[in-house]
């Protein structure tokens, strides 16, 4: 009998990658579809870093790397956290993975017991939850709303802490919302995580550069805070480099080494030629980093307008990253463009199939009221993207 593993049946396919698998099925057949459902700058990745790559070609950086990562590699992030974060890590608390997506599989699997909750506030990541079960741990959510900019309170932190807590999860800036924690709110958080010993986190901070009311706060520099996180970050998002996969997690030296020994039994470490440009990328010319901020910030601000200006969806402004969540469920029980729409799963399927834009369904990152678009594309696809929406919604 072919049977799959129950591991494997016990996750759901990417809601992101099928909207987009489904968006590229259309476009196969001629139809014109905007596609604002992926996370993934529209830029190119900077020259210098494309050349640091040919330059890795030429001088023979082909063979196997180390499991953690190239230690020149590692160095380079030790000195962007001290540099741009005041943190402060040696070599050996960097382990230099396939992406930060891997970064963050790698610390759930190495931390994560069968039967321990793993705290996710809600909307979250897609993957978030999938890779608790994954690690057989039971993902607890922490419902977030609108109106205080999806972010989660210390009390309702308190309140879903229980004996089986083993890590919560924390994204700022935010996927799917641009929601982001300030220092103080970050405080307060940890406040609660302090008077609860063996309580660890996991700190996604790959948006960081995309902020856009001022500096980045890391929860791992608050006092105490260090030894009990493991943050991570990586080359995608601000430096438009997703195809090149290389994330890390800078973690306690015991954390780092569980991820080491973990990454070492199932890809071992990441591409040679990428860890050479992610070198480059964080020690070069840090200016593409600023011009891809001022560009998303832009368009930010075009689809917010936008979007608010269509009645029936509730819309408030992201702080950072390149999503905006708005509310929908102003539309469920109601026909659109000839469908019923009852959640907003619904609602995303008559964007794609009425209006051809793709866009993902709130349920999928816990949020079912809501859903995602991303605003990494062009002021031209924003602009005709919304008229398509709002004519459909009219």
């Amino acid at each position: 009998m072919n049977t799959l593993s129950n591991r494997l049946l016990s996750l759901s396919p990417s809601a992101t990658l099928a909207m987009s698998a489904k968006s590229a099925e259309l476009k196969a057949q001629g139809i014109d579809v905007v596609n604002m459902s992926v996370g993934e700058p529209d830029f190119d990745t900077p020259d210098y870093i494309k050349q640091a790559a040919k330059k890795a070609v030429d001088e023979n950086w082909t063979r196997y790397s180390p499991v953690p990562g190239y230690a020149d590699l590692k160095k380079a992030i030790c000195a962007k956290l001290r540099r741009e974060n005041a943190l402060e890590y040696e070599p050996d608390q960097i382990v230099v993975s396939n992406g930060a997506k891997q970064a963050i599989c790698n610390a759930v699997l190495s931390l994560v017991n069968p039967g321990d909750e793993v705290i996710i506030p809600a909307p979250y990541w897609v993957s978030y939850p999938q890779m608790a079960i994954l690690a057989g741990g039971v993902p607890v959510h922490i419902p977030t709303a609108i109106e205080n900019d999806f972010k989660i309170t210390p009390s309702q932190l308190e309140e879903a802490i229980t004996p089986k807590t083993k890590l919560i999860i924390l994204c700022s800036p935010s996927n799917p919302t641009g929601s982001i924690y300030s220092a103080k709110e970050l405080e307060d958080l940890s406040s609660v995580i302090l008077s609860h010993p063996g309580v660890l986190v996991i700190s996604d901070e790959i948006y960081e550069h995309l902020n856009y009311v001022g500096a980045h706060a890391s929860i791992a520099a608050v006092p105490g805070m260090q030894e009990r996180t493991a943050v991570v970050n990586g080359v995608s998002k601000a430096y438009a480099m997703t195809g090149w996969r290389i994330g890390f997690i800078a973690a306690p030296k015991w954390m780092a080494k569980g991820c080491s020994t973990l990454q070492g039994q199932y890809t071992s470490g990441p591409s040679s030629l990428s860890q050479r440009a992610a070198l480059e990328a964080w020690e070069g010319d840090q200016s593409c980093v600023e011009t891809m901020r001022l560009a998303f910030q832009r368009r930010r601000d075009l689809i917010v307008r936008l979007a608010g200006e269509i009645p029936g969806l509730e819309v408030n402004v992201p702080q950072g990253a390149f999503y905006l969540f708005p509310k929908c469920s102003s539309y469920f029980g109601k026909t659109v463009g000839g469908r019923r729409i009852e959640n907003s799963t619904d609602f995303a399927m008559m964007l794609l199939e009425v209006a051809h834009v793709a866009t993902v369904a709130g349920d999928a990152f816990g949020a079912p009221e809501y859903f995602r678009m991303s605003y990494a594309t062009s002021d031209e696809n924003i602009t005709e993207a919304l008229r398509r929406i709002a004519e459909v919604l009219r």
